[in-house]
């Protein structure tokens, strides 16, 4: 079986994405999920970020989330230790997760896809505006600071030009012709191995 990887960036529709798969039977790795759980429960994990971060970033075994934000925001530099902190542990409990399908927003910042390999990479892409209306209506938060979690990522282009296959759902094409395809292309690809 192949090992794929979604990836889009903020807003861009990539939980949506997975929960269609879902509905065909495919079970993906929600990476941030797992990220969250595993530095809520991995007692070593806790005091890394603690360590690197600072000790408020925790009350008990609760993440502080706005002390993260403001340390990942304040640097790339900062984004990348908390990076190489968290997601190697991720990937540990993803190759025994059992999945061949992962979904992560920052497959790329974080190197993900240097500590496991994934024969196919699919990025979800969306227009800019769309993205930014999707967040703020999902997550109540300004446009402003919206646009700074967008800036904080890599540009789409870069991570749609990195992968083999791009979903556009954009609200106008419609994504199960595009799914349908994609896992079509995987079928094939599977059966030549």
């Amino acid at each position: 079986m192949v090992k794929v990887a979604i990836t889009g960036c903020i807003g861009s529709g990539k939980s949506y994405v997975c929960r269609l798969l879902a509905r065909r039977g495919i079970s993906v790795y929600d990476c941030d999920a797992a990220a969250k759980r595993l530095m809520r429960t991995e007692q070593s994990l806790r005091e890394a970020l603690q360590q690197l971060v600072g000790a408020d970033v925790y009350r008990g075994t609760e993440l502080q989330k706005p002390v993260l934000a403001r340390f990942l925001l304040a640097g790339e530099a900062n984004k990348q230790a908390v990076n190489d902190v968290v997601h190697p542990a991720v990937a540990r409990d993803f190759e025994q997760s059992g999945c061949n399908w992962l979904e992560s927003a920052i497959l790329f910042d974080a190197r993900f896809y240097l500590r496991t390999h994934f024969d196919y990479i699919v990025c979800v892409t969306a227009p800019l505006e769309v993205r930014i209306s999707r967040v703020m209506e999902r997550d109540g938060i300004s446009r402003a600071k919206t646009l700074e979690w967008i800036s904080s990522q890599l540009p789409q282009e870069q991570v749609a030009a990195r992968s083999n296959y791009i979903i556009v759902n954009d609200g106008v094409q419609r994504l199960e012709p595009q799914i349908d395809a994609l896992l079509s292309e995987l079928r094939t690809a599977d059966a030549a191995r």
